[in-house]
């Protein structure tokens, strides 16, 4: 059995200092950061030598030569384990590290909290006519305050697309505050899950057509990508609220500009984006009933905190021989384990 540390790696920056905080508690781990202001040459030579990627979950923060494909794992022969940032993976190919005999986690439901809060926080900003009424004050056209007369989230039935983590924790917020009627089309889930979060199981078309506010909580994979569409918003009840603070890609951006113009579509709280800030002059930054963030959902002191804690201890996991939580890939087990005692002379279990 070797006594090496079990060297991590991560290109630039952590989250949250609770990362190296946490790490730095457990001598089994040697943290190595790989900073940008060096060649790319360098900086792959160097994440070569680590046994664990601690990767950046957002897709536009990380430089593409070190997003996780088959051609960056060919050039590290040495890596066991990769870990994103956050709930989100989209940098990284899950079957490519499945190829690859390496393992993948995530850190799913560690900002669960703040995300659901974002969600209903712009359901309730949307329905009130915030951002309107805002445009309206600048513009000196806020003279007649029933221009903006808004909607009570109460009562209302609410769609969520995907109700993990997430998704489960906004419904229980609806039903507790706001007495909603909670709508989930989650196709991995049977009812009877579906009920116990919160939720009535319905289908695409169901939730499109009887949801007064329509939120989006799945992962980006090849069946969500381009899914709200413009069929789907134009099958959207009309006056209908969208929010999304799951991933960019998953409704289509000009789709939905379109149907805000046509007044098909009262307002959408959008905090995830096809680019990451959107350009200055994208369209939707520029409608009064839009509120932008920037894929600030789940960015809080708690959140970060705790999502950084829980990556730090699967590390220190899979260092003590320990198979971790969260897998993204769990057909890749066998190999990995393989690999793991190849590598570290022991098993892990």
């Amino acid at each position: 059995m070797t006594n090496a540390p079990f060297r991590v790696g991560y290109i630039d920056r952590v989250p949250h200092r609770a990362f190296l905080d946490t790490t730095a508690a457990d001598p089994a781990l040697e943290v190595v950061r790989i900073g940008l202001d060096q060649p790319e040459e360098a900086m792959l030579a160097a994440l070569a030598e680590c046994d664990g990627y601690y990767v950046m979950a957002s897709r536009d923060e990380l430089p593409k030569p070190f997003h996780v494909t088959d051609a960056l794992l060919a050039r590290l022969p040495r890596l066991l384990f990769v870990a994103s940032t956050g709930a989100g993976y989209d940098p990284v190919d899950p079957e490519a590290c499945t190829r690859a005999g390496v393992l993948l986690v995530n850190q799913a439901g560690g900002n669960a909290e703040a995300v659901a809060e974002h969600a209903v926080g712009l359901m309730l900003a949307l329905l009130k006519r915030f951002p309107e009424c805002h445009a309206g004050m600048l513009a000196g056209q806020a003279a007649r305050r029933e221009q903006f007369l808004g909607r009570n989230l109460l009562g209302k039935t609410v769609g969520l697309f995907g109700i993990g983590h997430v998704g489960s924790r906004t419904a229980e917020i609806l039903n507790a505050a706001f007495r909603c009627r909670v709508l989930a089309c989650d196709p991995y889930l049977d009812a009877a899950t579906i009920a116990a979060r919160g939720a009535e199981k319905v289908d695409k078309a169901t939730l499109l057509a009887e949801a007064d506010v329509v939120s989006v909580h799945c992962p980006l994979t090849p069946e969500s990508r381009g899914m709200i569409d413009a069929a789907a918003f134009a099958a959207m009840k009309p006056g209908a609220v969208f929010v999304t603070t799951a991933r960019g890609s998953i409704h289509d951006e000009a789709a939905l500009q379109a149907a805000l113009e046509s007044g098909h579509i009262a307002a959408a709280g959008l905090d995830v984006w096809e680019q990451e800030p959107p350009p200055v002059d994208h369209p939707l930054l520029h409608d009064p009933r839009v509120i932008a963030t920037q894929h600030t959902a789940g960015v809080t002191e708690e959140s970060r905190t705790q999502i950084t804690t829980i990556a730090a201890l699967a590390f220190s996991d899979v260092a003590a021989g320990r198979m971790p939580p969260r897998i993204i890939n769990p057909a890749v087990k066998p190999r990995f384990a393989a690999r793991y005692e190849a590598a570290r002379g022991r098993a892990i279990g």
